[in-house]
């Protein structure tokens, strides 16, 4: 109903004006057990159409929360009057650049949802495999959680699509303590991109993952702090994509190149050793699918992937179609908005570090004295590329051989600065798409990377 909506409403496109007709549904579902217990069980969709027109290089944008024609002339009235309003102040006199075509982009997915009954029964199962097996828990969480988008994209001058983006994901957190009554975490996400009869119709198939988050929760129990100094590490691919989204990814998005990032001056300059390549994906990665797929952006830009470093040189930013005709570069699809209120601004898609050549054994065998770095549960950056990552999981490295495990602690540095430290890229790439990007409102967002080796400072205790 709501294409033909937004079609029916293509008249009321004014000439010589660029303007993008967005219906937008988000879905979201959680569901968390504690220590048995449901503690929150909810369901919730929220849905509306916005217009946002582009009048001689200055934005309008409107929303509504109806699906309703009257609601999309409504929106496109709204936003061509606000555009016309604001031009009056802001002196631009610079119309948008052309599109980089039209079209009409399939439908690449569906939303299958399931009731909240099969959704608790799942997280029951689950935590029942690790009351059973693993009693000497402290403390266990399975959390399941569902965040899905589904978009239509009607644009005057560029591309249209109906596009859809579930997810959902399944967390079993555990707890224990040292022996010193220290307490200690660790959590994995299983599920990805898709509906829950896509991930989670055979939750054994979860257990020996489950099995080997328990085995390194106990290493980590009997952990031992890092050295605080300037270390040769392996960085694990989360860690590597945790670096290519925070501490790289946010200097390149051109908005904040704008706005003063690290990655102005440095264009067209090494950011990296020679073995960095740096790649913000749309929707395919190395012959299948990107973790989370985006094929069209809300300005009506097909997406295609975005180069940004290459051999250890900064080549290019993410751009929406704007900031491309500004620093003279290719729009890509990177502009995105969360729910039909939030207007589209640059996001990253699915961002990685391309893998090298050796094996991950190789380069832990190729540490006399080191660490192995694992996950991080939570990292920030600022734009000067400096970031801090919170370590959870880690090991010693002793003359080649993984040591004990490492209790939490932190890496600091400049990101520009430590990637040119690299000499060793692993030859397979880890990924993670669970998590959301908080750069004004909520994206959800793929990063990833290969092992590398470089070094890094390391907090102590």
């Amino acid at each position: 109903m709501l294409q033909d909506i937004i079609g029916s409403k293509r008249e009321l496109f004014a000439d010589g004006v660029q303007t993008v007709l967005r219906g937008h549904e988000n879905r979201n579902r959680r569901v968390v057990l504690l220590k048995g217990n449901l503690v929150q069980n909810s369901r919730s969709e929220g849905c509306g159409i916005s217009a946002r027109v582009n009048n001689r290089g200055t934005f309008g944008f409107a929303s509504i929360a109806e699906y309703t024609p009257e609601a999309a002339e409504q929106v496109i009235r709204a936003a061509t009057e606000n555009a016309l309003f604001l031009g009056k102040h802001s002196g631009r006199d610079i119309p948008l650049p052309a599109s980089a075509g039209t079209g009409t982009i399939p439908l690449s997915a569906q939303i299958v949802d399931v009731d909240q009954k099969t959704i608790i029964d799942l997280c029951r199962t689950v935590d029942s495999y690790v009351e059973k097996k693993y009693p000497d828990l402290s403390s266990r969480t399975v959390v399941y959680t569902e965040d899905s988008q589904d978009r239509i994209v009607c644009s005057s001058d560029a591309y249209n699509g109906h596009l859809v983006t579930p997810r959902c994901y399944v967390y079993v957190m555990m707890n224990a303590e040292t022996k010193d009554g220290v307490p200690v975490e660790l959590f994995k996400a299983f599920g990805g991109f898709g509906s829950f009869h896509d991930h989670f119709d055979h939750p054994e198939k979860l257990y020996p993952e489950i099995d080997g988050l328990y085995r390194k929760l106990m290493d980590k129990k009997e952990g031992v702090y890092a050295e605080a100094g300037y270390k040769t590490v392996v960085l694990g691919g989360m860690m590597g994509g945790m670096l290519a989204h925070e501490a790289v990814g946010h200097t390149v998005e051109a908005d904040l190149v704008r706005g003063g990032s690290v990655a102005g001056p440095n264009l067209n300059r090494r950011v990296a050793s020679e073995l960095v390549t740096m790649v913000d994906f749309a929707h395919t990665f190395e012959g299948g699918p990107a973790p989370l797929p985006v094929f069209l952006d809300d300005e009506g830009t097909m997406a295609t992937d975005d180069v940004l470093i290459r051999d250890g040189i900064l080549v290019g930013y993410m751009n929406d179609r704007e900031t491309a005709e500004e620093y003279g570069m290719k729009a890509t699809g990177n502009a995105r908005g969360w729910t039909f209120t939030d207007e589209p601004i640059i996001r990253m898609r699915n961002t990685c570090i391309l893998p090298g050549k050796n094996t991950v054994e190789e380069l832990i065998s190729s540490v006399d004295d080191g660490y192995y770095l694992i996950d991080s549960g939570n990292g920030q950056a600022d734009l000067t590329g400096e970031f801090m990552f919170g370590v959870t999981c880690g090991y010693e490295i002793k003359n080649g051989k993984l040591g004990k495990a490492l209790l939490d602690t932190t890496v600091t540095g400049v990101a520009f600065d430590m990637l040119k430290t690299v000499d060793m890229v692993s030859d397979r790439v880890e990924w993670s798409s669970s998590g959301f990007c908080g750069k004004k409102q909520p994206m959800a967002v793929g990063m990833g990377g290969p092992h590398m080796r470089c070094k890094i400072m390391i907090g102590g205790r």
